[in-house]
């Protein structure tokens, strides 16, 4: 008997629509904001669509909130339930704004009431990067190194857990996720000589489910028989001991204080380690595994499966912590799950999220201390020329904030671009002996840094990661520290640090509306359905943070080298802004 082949055309048709939305960048909207990233994939993208490239230039400003706090504001508020959260630099208050009602009044806040003395072991300003919503729960993290729940309806605390010591030189910036019942967070102090570090806690109860470091043994590193990284590079035992001088690693940084993705199909997470320490590399020969360094770990036990290094004996503090969005795409004529890494050494890096393997790494910013990736090897081939250490090192490009530092990425599914803010910074530079002395900085490295080619120290750009390519290019004044935000309507928005919040056209980078903030805008922007169905837009403005500390801090801009030199390349910032923390709101008419 044959058996007929035919297929109802309804299904023919629903295929497409079904791979379409199988792809791991197309996420549901529900038209809140639930973590910094948006959404596992970390695209920053919402599919709402009421403001449009034919109304934006109507947006105006429909209410606004004052943290009462002047030191750099980078958080991505949260919105559930008709709640809007939003969370402060030290001291760290979670403030809860009922949208609800006219003008968002304060529903609540809480107070952790963290330690004063973490402000002295904070490198670069007391920022917080954000919270993760879970289970009617509010996940962050305190500078003095703890992760607090807080109950999303009343404020009240439900735990707090202790992960670090502030005698050591650790604190806590980066925002959660919550993957598999576990809140997952990791440790700032790469410039004080910590041993950095990956957490899971039990999201109910608090307790510390892993650990896992990212210098040591690999019973440490939590690296056992499942670790099958792609490149020989990274195999071998004790990696995190071996290529380390005797018992360097113990004070090798490698903190993970930025972003993390998770693929829920594959059950991975993927986060980047900080910069070795210290800065000064004569003090550390190897490659000084494993910082720098992209990691695929099980979020329930926080077990390595793979890692790729993507600076191994990192000269010039690119670190590998920038963010990473987790992509279905078709890669020279195949269909392959792939991750979008824009790494601080300029270099966006497409690699195979399965298994680490680098696809492209071609560059998305001024660039010369690299002549490219050995796709074979997946070594970064390091130009000698610009070499850092003892002597003096000029124009080397980018400068240790790299081509871009923590502002986060945002990708489109319907232009297929990833949007990103970044620096236009070179610097240089000249090594000395540091000596560790626990809880002090321990960098070994003087820094000067200045705007790259064509005096634009800044620029927003849109990048294709099929044809690895740059399409279009807004240059800034400043670098561009804050995050983006992408729309179903090719619609992306962003901040500048002399306090412009700007949308641009997704597909040519022209610019459709613009509105002067009181400060420089380093925050996440954000975008929501409010309960009264309209789309509103928001996004914290305070500058601060590394690239705005000149002001945030009142530092002297005699001395070029402080702030880790980035001081002498914005003397002219406090010209431009000031100091203040406020939420701003805007909607149509």
């Amino acid at each position: 008997m044959r058996t007929s082949r035919y297929i109802p055309t309804w299904i023919v048709l629903l295929l497409p629509v079904l791979s379409a939305y199988a792809q791991i960048q197309n996420q549901p909207d529900d038209g809140q904001w639930t973590m910094a990233a948006k959404n596992y994939a970390s695209t920053r993208f919402s599919a709402l669509d009421q403001i449009n490239s034919g109304n934006v230039r109507n947006l105006k400003l429909a209410w606004t909130f004052s943290t009462g706090l002047t030191h750099g504001h980078e958080a991505a508020p949260l919105i559930v339930n008709n709640t809007i959260y939003i969370v402060t630099p030290w001291p760290n208050y979670l403030y809860a704004l009922d949208l609800s009602k006219p003008g968002a009044p304060m529903k609540w806040v809480y107070e952790p009431d963290p330690t004063p003395a973490a402000q002295g072991v904070a490198c670069c300003d007391v920022v917080n990067r954000g919270a993760a919503y879970y289970n009617g729960k509010i996940y962050y993290n305190t500078l003095d190194a703890q992760t607090v729940a807080v109950d999303a309806n009343t404020g009240k605390e439900i735990w707090k857990t202790k992960l670090g010591d502030i005698n050591l030189g650790e604190s806590m910036t980066m925002a959660p996720i919550v993957a598999k019942g576990k809140v997952i967070a990791g440790n700032s102090g790469g410039e004080f000589g910590v041993r950095g570090w990956m957490a899971g806690l039990d999201a109910d109860t608090g307790k510390i489910a892993w650990r896992a470091y990212a210098t040591g043994p690999d019973s440490d590193v939590l690296i056992g028989s499942n670790f099958k990284p792609f490149y020989q590079a990274a195999r071998g035992k004790d990696l995190g001991v071996k290529t380390w001088p005797g018992e360097t690693w113990k004070i090798g940084g490698g903190t993970g204080w930025s972003w993390i993705s998770y693929d829920p199909d594959l059950d991975l997470i993927y986060y980047g380690t900080s910069n070795p320490g210290p800065w000064n590399p004569e003090q550390r020969p190897g490659d000084n595994k494993w910082t720098s360094t992209l990691f695929a770990r099980r979020p329930e036990t926080g077990e390595a499966i793979w890692a790729y290094q993507f600076n191994p004996h990192d000269d010039h503090d690119y670190d590998a912590v920038n963010e990473n969005i987790l992509l279905d795409l078709n890669i020279g004529g195949r269909s392959r799950k792939v991750l979008a890494h824009p790494d601080r050494n300029g270099r966006m890096y497409i690699l195979d999220r399965t298994n680490g393997e680098v696809l492209s790494a071609e560059p998305f910013a001024y660039q010369n201390t690299s002549e490219g990736v050995d796709l074979k090897t997946g070594r970064l081939k390091v130009n000698p020329n610009k070499a850092s250490g003892y002597k003096t090192l000029r124009d080397a490009c980018p400068a240790p904030p790299g081509g871009k530092d923590w502002q986060p990425s945002a990708y489109s599914p319907k232009t297929g671009l990833i949007y990103i803010p970044h620096n236009n910074l070179c610097y240089e530079s000249q090594g000395v002996r540091a000596n560790y002395i626990s809880g002090t900085p321990f960098v070994g490295m003087n820094v000067r840094m200045y705007a790259g080619p064509g005096g634009n120290r800044g620029a927003f750009s849109a990048w294709d990661p099929v044809k690895a390519k740059t399409l279009w290019e807004v240059k800034e004044m400043f670098p561009a520290w804050s995050g983006a935000l992408v729309t179903a309507t090719n619609i992306v928005f962003y901040g500048t640090m002399d306090g412009w919040f700007k949308a641009l056209d997704a597909t040519n980078g022209k610019l459709l509306w613009q509105f002067k903030t009181g400060s420089g805008i380093i925050g996440q922007p954000v975008t929501y359905k409010g309960p009264d169905g309209k789309q509103y837009v928001a996004v914290l403005s305070g500058v601060g943070g590394w690239a705005g500390t000149v002001v945030a801090g009142g530092i002297n801009t005699v001395d070029g080298t402080a702030a880790l030199g980035f001081t002498n390349a914005m003397t002219d910032l406090g010209k431009y802004t000031t100091k203040g923390g406020t939420l701003y709101v805007f909607s149509l008419p």
